[in-house]
Parts: C-alpha cells; structure tokens; sequence
C-alpha cells in the first residue's frame, strides 16, 4: 500500500491579539497610575546672633507655650483653634494689619501650633512677622 506523505504545515501562533491586549494592558496601567512629585528642602537654619532689636511703639505678640497652648498679648485664649486665634487678632490690632506681629514659641511647641499661628497672620493680611529667638549661649 502507498500512503501519501502528508506536508506537515507549520505551526504558527498568531501575534496580533497578543499585542492588542498587551497595549490595552500598556494603557489600563498608564491611565490609573497616579503620579506624585515629592519635594526636598535643604533648609540651613540661620544662627539667632546679632544685636537685640528695639521693641517698637506698638506690636501684638503671639506666646505658644510647650503644650501648643496659645497667648495674644499676654491673654491666654480659651481654644487654639485657628478661627479663635484670627478674632484674637483681630481685637489686639483693632484692623490695623500694618502692625508689626512676633510669635514667641517654646522650643518644645508642636510645629503645628507656630505653623497655625502663622496662618492666622497671614490670613489676615499681616506682613511684618517675626519669630524670637534665644541667643546661643557663648563658649
């Protein structure tokens, strides 16, 4: 009996549906992927040397204790709240906000509350700030 060879045809895989769903994978990834742009500061603290400076005729001073507890002109306020801070200042500077603010922080004051304090300055508009500092003890 003659049998007839049979061609073996080759065996190919198809690419095409593989690299649609390879795309359609490349652009689910791209789309909910969220981006985030993380920042440094390299921040040199200045040293507090220097001659003291002149208090002026008039000025309102924020005292933070070391609790975050929170002073204007020397009355405590009965919240720390950023809004029961703002009506503080607005009664000690009576509108003015040309007058010039200091914040006097304990240097164990949660960062929060100076940070706070100074939101509420420059809400309302106040522009000369300053913060105190304690001088460097000599060697």
């Amino acid at each position: 009996m003659k049998f007839r060879r049979q061609r073996n045809e080759e065996v190919s895989v198809n690419l095409t549906p593989l690299i649609d769903v390879v795309f359609l994978l490349l652009i689910f990834f791209m789309v909910s992927t969220t981006f985030t742009r993380e920042t440094q500061l390299t921040i040199d603290l200045p040293e507090a040397t220097g001659e003291e400076v002149r208090k002026p005729p008039r000025q309102i001073e924020i005292g933070i204790d070391k609790s975050g507890h929170i002073a204007v002109n020397g009355e405590r306020l009965a919240s720390d709240g950023l809004e029961n801070l703002k009506q503080a200042l607005i009664q000690a500077s009576q509108g003015n906000s040309k007058l010039p603010l200091v914040i006097t922080a304990d240097a164990m004051t949660p960062h929060q509350a100076v940070v706070t304090a100074m939101e509420a300055a420059g809400d309302l508009g106040f522009s000369h700030l300053s913060i105190t500092a304690q001088e460097p003890p000599s060697q």
